[in-house]
């Protein structure tokens, strides 16, 4: 679909208040509207498990990004995840002919020493390998929640994305984390332990780490920087 004609289906579908029907109904109208051209991304968080919950029967795509660098944990709940829903994940990877010249260069852990450097991480290892996950869709769902970035407090949950020219589902966007956890036991979904140890946002190992009680969601993210850069790229909200 050209961009003109996928901008003009976003606005009709906020013309109808797509975002006043439930999760399920919005899906099956994004799956009718775009079939095979809707796909969600899935860092195997916990709103990432309750999303894969809600679009397991669904025929959307899932995918991954593998930057190299997750946690043990989170390659585990991959496993589970896979087992429990028999769905395909496809994994997405950075480009070998960015990745090795920088670390060549710049050495395996040169993030923490500047925040060009670490943009340029992210870039490599989940931006880059992100745009061609997403080429051929024109629906991006993604598990993000508004408590987790004052960046995002002002979202909508169908949003056009300028950057990759596609429409964003956001279905969680307002939960509360007791509402997160609370779908998470009921329905009895793997997540990632981590979370059971302080860590709420769960990246790449050496980039995270659990919070202290009272401290800012995204405390645990990029800590060594300033809380206003604290973002990798994946999703830009102008």
């Amino acid at each position: 679909m050209m961009e003109n004609d996928l901008k003009e289906t976003f606005q009709k579908l906020l013309d109808e208040n797509i975002e006043q029907k439930s999760i399920e109904e919005v899906l099956e109208i994004l799956v009718q509207t775009f079939p095979n051209e809707v796909c969600f991304s899935t860092s195997f968080s916990f709103e990432d498990q309750v999303i894969t919950d809600f679009v397991k029967n669904s025929g959307i795509k899932i995918f991954t990004l593998d930057t190299g660098r997750l946690f043990e944990e989170t390659y585990n709940t991959w496993n589970l995840t896979r087992s429990k829903y028999n769905v395909n994940i496809k994994a997405f990877y950075p480009n070998p002919e960015e990745l090795e010249p920088f670390i060549q260069e710049k050495g395996p852990d040169s993030f923490y020493r500047s925040v060009e450097n670490r943009k340029t991480c992210c870039d490599i290892r989940k931006v880059h390998p992100l745009k061609r996950a997403l080429k051929g869709n024109n629906v991006w769902i993604t598990g993000l929640r508004a408590e987790h970035s004052a960046a995002r407090e002002n979202l909508s949950q169908l949003e056009w994305d300028e950057s990759n020219q596609i429409i964003k589902y956001h279905p969680i966007l307002f939960w509360t984390t007791e509402q997160v956890r609370d779908y998470i036991k009921q329905n009895q979904i793997p997540y990632n332990i981590l979370h059971d140890k302080g860590f709420v946002s769960i990246g790449c190992a050496p980039c995270t780490r659990a919070i202290q009680p009272g401290e800012d969601f995204r405390a645990g993210r990029w800590w060594w920087e300033d809380a206003s850069k604290k973002e990798c790229g994946l999703h830009v909200h102008k």
